[in-house]
């Protein structure tokens, strides 16, 4: 067993487990792009990241929000102190360095990557007490606060494509491009009509050919024995209003992310509601994979 021990600040033990094949020459001579980490997930209040097939592992406590960069090479994560500042750190797979962004803030959280992962996005508090998407490149330079002025607060920011953001206020879908300026405005409800309800916490995601916004929203499905309203995983043809559920009845799903390659993952929950499993398919949601038997809010490239 291999150990890589990453010094991140306020995180407690590092635990990796790394299971490699008795045949160690043939899979890491012929197949060395399935060791890169393709995945990163909660569990038990910690971060784990693992390559395709889950047979390479590396885990870690104290951190949430993971996000595994495009290449597979870097890890962004959020940690919460003592005092309930949030910050976003990044860990670099390779070289096993970490460092903060570069944002002068008491809270600032849930990081995603860029297309390209030359860029970060991340939700943070402003001065004003307002929730805006804060953006920097991956070389921790050029931070820019989006619609820094406006009273406005948006939430669960997502890369439209490598020159645009969305985000959600509840209400109505917002894009923003790299300078802050709002390029549209749409409420919700026209998009994805009255029967499903957004919180705060919910995600859009733009198919790569941006005909498809996928996103999870409440129901009104009801599930005896679940806390709450159930959520499932919605997928909006953006040219015939269509909107279908890819996620099974049944389930509720409360956290959700869509690949740069229109792979959705998302953690869901059946009866009794006790253990969240990781789950992926596609666009079409015609056949769903089983990735983790254990696991919340997961990420993946």
């Amino acid at each position: 067993m291999r150990s890589f021990k990453f010094l991140i600040p306020a995180l407690s033990l590092l635990v990796v487990a790394c299971n490699s094949n008795s045949n160690s020459n043939k899979v890491e001579t012929a197949k060395v792009v399935d060791y890169k980490y393709s995945l990163a997930y909660q569990l038990d209040g910690k971060i784990v990241a693992a390559n395709a097939d889950t047979s390479k592992q590396i885990s870690f406590g104290g951190a949430t929000d993971p996000a595994i960069s495009p290449d597979g090479n870097k890890l962004a994560y959020t940690v919460s102190d003592s005092l309930g500042n949030r910050s976003v750190w990044v860990a670099d797979m390779v070289s096993k360095s970490q460092v903060q962004l570069n944002v002068k803030s008491k809270n600032y959280y849930r990081a995603v990557w860029s297309p390209s992962g030359d860029m970060m996005a991340f939700s943070i508090f402003n001065k004003k007490s307002f929730w805006k998407v804060g953006i920097i490149k991956t070389d921790n330079s050029g931070y820019v606060m989006l619609d820094s002025v406006s009273k406005l607060n948006v939430y669960a920011p997502a890369w439209k494509n490598e020159n645009q953001i969305i985000a959600q206020d509840l209400q109505k879908l917002y894009t923003f491009d790299l300078t802050g300026k709002m390029v549209e405005s749409v409420n919700i409800t026209d998009l994805i009509g009255k029967e499903l309800s957004i919180a705060s916490n919910n995600s859009f995601f733009y198919s790569k050919d941006g005909k498809k916004l996928v996103f999870n929203a409440g129901n009104k499905d009801v599930l005896p024995g679940l806390t709450g309203p159930g959520e499932g995983v919605y997928v909006l043809d953006l040219a015939s209003k269509q909107v279908k559920r890819i996620s099974p009845e049944g389930m509720t799903v409360p956290s959700l992310f869509v690949t740069g390659n229109d792979k959705v993952i998302y953690s869901g929950m059946e009866k009794p509601f006790v253990v969240s499993k990781i789950y992926t398919t596609d666009l079409s949601g015609s056949e769903i994979k089983l990735v983790v038997d254990k696991g919340n809010n997961p990420t993946a490239n």
